[in-house]
C-alpha cells in the first residue's frame, strides 16, 4: 500500500526546487495509493494535480485547493462524486475508468461554476440509457463530455426530457448497488476464506539466512568434494508450487471490481516478498590448498550490491542486505583470499588458501603441518646458530670519499683593473685632429 507522504511529494517536486508549499502542479501516477491525503494541508497553491492509476477509493481532502484547475483522477476505484464544492476554481475533472455508479451524485458539482470539461467513460454510469442527457441537464455550467462538444440543442432537449429520465436513472441506480453489496459480500467471505487457507499452511520458514552446520560440512566433505545448498529438492518443489499457484492466478476468470484490483495488489506484493526470500544456491570445492566458494548470484546483478566478508572460520556474502552466512570446513587466510565475478555466469566465486591448522566438530585438530609462525622461528634459530661473516677486501671497495664530494676551487686574488692612459698632447704619437672636438 502507497501513502503520501512529505518525502514523497518532495521526491515529485523537483521542477520546483522540492518546495511544497508553493507548488502548482504535482504527479503521483502509479504510486499504489489508496487514500487521498495530507495534499490539501502542505499543497494549497495546486492547480494541477495528477492521481491516476491508483487505488483510491474516495474523493476526500481536498476540497482546500482553492486554486485546483484541473484534477485527474482516472484509473482509481472511485464509487461516488463527493466532496469537491470547495475546488472553485476546478475546471477539468478527469474520472475515466473508475467505478461510479451513483450517477446522481454529479450534482454535487453544480457548486463548480468554472467546471468546463468533464471524464465518466469507462464507469458503471456511462452505460445507463440516457447517461448524457441527464449529465447534460444536470451540469448547466459544462461544455465537453467524456470529450465530446455539448450542443446548445443537445441542451435544451435534454432539459426538456429531464423529468423524464431522472426516474429511470434512479431506477438504474438502485440496481447497480443491489449488484454491487452482493459482490462486496462474495468478496469479503472470499477473502475470509483465503486467510483462513493462509494461515493453515503458515509456519515456521525460511526468514532470509544461510546457516551451515560445520559437522554436517565435514562429513559430506568426506563423501564428495562439492557441497550443495541444503534442502534443494524442498526449495525446488516449493518454487515450483509458487509458479503454478502464480499462473492460476492470472488464469482465474474474475470481474473488474474495486476489490479484484486491490487483491490483484496484494498479490502482487506477495510475490515480491517471496522472490526477495529465494534462495541462491552454491557449491563449496574444498582442495588440499584452497577452497572455493561458487555462489549463483543473479547474472545481471550490479556487482555494487554485493559485500564479502571473509574470516579465518566463515565466510559472509551480503546480497543486496540479504545475508549469506557459511562455516568453513578449514582455516582461511583471508587477507590472500579473492572474490571474482564470473563473464559467462555471473556467479561469484571466491577463493580462500587454507592454512595448516584444521578445524572439527567445535574442537581444534592440528595437523603435523607447521604453521608459518613455526617456520620462521625455526629458521631464526638456525641462522642464529651458524653465524657467517662476509669480507670485504678494502682494497677493492667502491665506497664514495665522503671528504672529497665537494671539491674547493683555489682562492686567487682579485687583480684591480689598470687605468686606461688617456694620450696627451705631449705623447710623441699623438695627433691633433681638428675636426674632434676637445676633452672636457
Amino acid at each position: 500500500m502507497g501513502w503520501i507522504t512529505e518525502d514523497l511529494i518532495r521526491r515529485n517536486a523537483e521542477h520546483n526546487d522540492c518546495v511544497i508549499f508553493s507548488l502548482e502542479e504535482l504527479s503521483l501516477h502509479q504510486q499504489e495509493i489508496e487514500r487521498l491525503e495530507h495534499i490539501d494541508k502542505w499543497c494549497r497553491d495546486l492547480k494541477i494535480l495528477y492521481l491516476q492509476n491508483n487505488l483510491i477509493g474516495k474523493i476526500e481532502n481536498v476540497s482546500k485547493l482553492k486554486k485546483l484547475e484541473y484534477l485527474n483522477l482516472a484509473l482509481n476505484n472511485i464509487e461516488k462524486i463527493e466532496n469537491l464544492e470547495g475546488c472553485e476554481e476546478l475546471a477539468k475533472l478527469d474520472l475515466t475508468v473508475n467505478f461510479i455508479g451513483e450517477l446522481s451524485s454529479i450534482k454535487t458539482l453544480k457548486h463548480n461554476i468554472h467546471l468546463k470539461e468533464l471524464f465518466l467513460m469507462g464507469n458503471p454510469c456511462a452505460s445507463f440509457d440516457h447517461y448524457r442527457e441527464f449529465v447534460v441537464a444536470t451540469l448547466p455550467q459544462l461544455k465537453w463530455l467524456d470529450g465530446k462538444e455539448i450542443e446548445p440543442s443537445e441542451r435544451i432537449k435534454a432539459l426538456q426530457e429531464y423529468s423524464v429520465i431522472e426516474p429511470q436513472i434512479r431506477e438504474q441506480e438502485k440496481d447497480h448497488c443491489l449488484k454491487r453489496a452482493k459482490l462486496k459480500e462474495e468478496a469479503q467471505r472470499k477473502h475470509q476464506e483465503e486467510a483462513k487457507n493462509e494461515d493453515k499452511r503458515s509456519n515456521a520458514g525460511f526468514d532470509g539466512r544461510w546457516y551451515t552446520d560445520i559437522n554436517a560440512t565435514l562429513s559430506s566433505l568426506e563423501s564428495k568434494d562439492h557441497l550443495q545448498a541444503p534442502d534443494t529438492e524442498e526449495h525446488n518443489t516449493k518454487k515450483l508450487d509458487n509458479s503454478e499457484d502464480d499462473l492460476e492466478f492470472w488464469n482465474k476468470p474474475c470481474l473488474f471490481t474495486p476489490e479484484s484490483r486491490l487483491e490483484t495488489l496484494r498479490h502482487m506484493e506477495k510475490q515480491r516478498k517471496n522472490q526477495e526470500k529465494l534462495r541462491i544456491d552454491f557449491s563449496l570445492k574444498d582442495s588440499e590448498k584452497q577452497i572455493i566458494l561458487d555462489l549463483a548470484v543473479y547474472r545481471y546483478m550490479d556487482t555494487s550490491l554485493i559485500n564479502v566478508d571473509v574470516q579465518p572460520t566463515y565466510v559472509r556474502v551480503m546480497i543486496k542486505g540479504k545475508p549469506f552466512q557459511l562455516v568453513l570446513p578449514a582455516e582461511v587466510k583471508p587477507d590472500n583470499s579473492s572474490a571474482k565475478r564470473s563473464q559467462t555466469t555471473g556467479h561469484l566465486v571466491i577463493c580462500m588458501p587454507k592454512v595448516g591448522e584444521v578445524i572439527t566438530g567445535g574442537q581444534r585438530a592440528f595437523t603435523s603441518v607447521k604453521t608459518t609462525s613455526d617456520r620462521s622461528s625455526e629458521h631464526i634459530n638456525t641462522r642464529s646458530k651458524h653465524m657467517e661473516k662476509l669480507e670485504v677486501d678494502p682494497s677493492k671497495h667502491s665506497f664514495p670519499d665522503v671528504a672529497n664530494i665537494v671539491q674547493e676551487k683555489k682562492h686567487t686574488p682579485r687583480r684591480r683593473p689598470e687605468p686606461k692612459i688617456i694620450p696627451s698632447e705631449e705623447d710623441p704619437t699623438f695627433e691633433d685632429n681638428p675636426e674632434v672636438p676637445p676633452l672636457i
